[in-house]
């Protein structure tokens, strides 16, 4: 943590911290919900980076400290500007949703970069959150741009020019096994304008869904990560373990057999046009809970 107090103190003292209105957000709830995965706690707040630029952030009261030079910018990736509570007015009456909500007060969906959210998840598969964390880390670090000088642990993302010349046996040593591959066929489909992802913001959400499904390694669950956590489309539900398993136990618990066809749909039209933030606060709450509950 030595490596972290060099870029957090200086803005602290040198420069101060601005304060910006954050009503009906918390800060280590949304960042550690299992959407972004390279942050990490310091002192009063949480350093990281948002793209290219490195960021300090903490939480006071409604408020949260930043500079305010990134006060726009981080504004904008924490998405300030969704209204929280007419979002969970849309919500059914569910008591299991109620609690979720409860517990996940705050939690905000992430306006993530779209290639580093397209990549993180690329090399989620089949892993939990801290192994993902891990694999961010190693990615930045061997392949990333530091963001602070050589003496800090801040790197940004490798980018998809990056990623696209990277040899495949030093991917494989950042632990990404049998997704390394597709990450390197990824970037350069990406790299090369095959796939422009700036594009997508100009289709609906079932033709970007099909986009990102061309992408070697991106199933239907990994393209509504992207298109919930990078694109805003906040109606996309990504089905994993932990929501199919809340489907089953909770939804269709008097079924011995429910298809994922039948979770989609059930999930759209009974948590309606937010679904994604009803799907995060399960998803959080049941991951952090479900043991303790057995």
């Amino acid at each position: 943590m030595r490596d972290f107090a060099n870029l957090a103190e200086p803005v602290r003292e040198e420069r101060s911290l601005h304060s910006v209105a954050a009503p009906d957000f918390d800060l280590e709830k949304t960042l550690n919900s299992g959407q972004v995965f390279h942050w990490t706690q310091f002192a009063k707040g949480f350093v990281g980076a948002i793209d290219q630029t490195p960021v300090y952030v903490e939480q006071e009261g409604n408020s949260i400290l930043l500079p305010k030079e990134h006060a726009a910018l981080i504004t904008r990736y924490f998405a300030l500007d969704h209204r929280l509570a007419e979002i969970l007015k849309t919500f059914p009456a569910d008591p299991v949703l109620d609690i979720a909500v409860e517990y996940c007060r705050g939690l905000r969906i992430i306006r993530q970069p779209h290639w580093e959210c397209l990549a993180t998840f690329l090399t989620s598969a089949l892993k939990q959150v801290r192994h993902i964390r891990a694999i961010s880390f190693s990615v930045r670090k061997n392949f990333g741009r530091p963001l602070q000088g050589t003496e800090f642990e801040i790197f940004s993302y490798p980018t998809p020019e990056q990623i696209a010349e990277a040899p495949l046996a030093k991917l494989l040593e950042c632990k990404l096994g049998f997704r390394a591959p597709n990450l390197i066929a990824t970037a350069q489909m990406v790299a090369s304008g095959a796939v422009s992802l700036d594009a997508l913001h100009n289709l609906s959400t079932d033709e970007a869904r099909t986009v990102l499904c061309s992408l070697p390694g991106v199933g239907e669950k990994i393209a509504n990560c992207i298109l919930l956590f990078a694109y805003g489309r906040l109606d996309a539900v990504p089905i994993d373990v932990w929501i199919a398993r809340i489907m089953k136990e909770v939804y269709f618990a008097r079924r011995p057999k429910v298809s994922l066809r039948e979770m989609k749909s059930f999930a759209a039209d009974y948590f309606g046009p937010y679904a994604g933030y009803a799907q995060q606060y399960l998803f959080h709450h049941w991951r952090l809970t479900y043991r303790i509950r057995q």
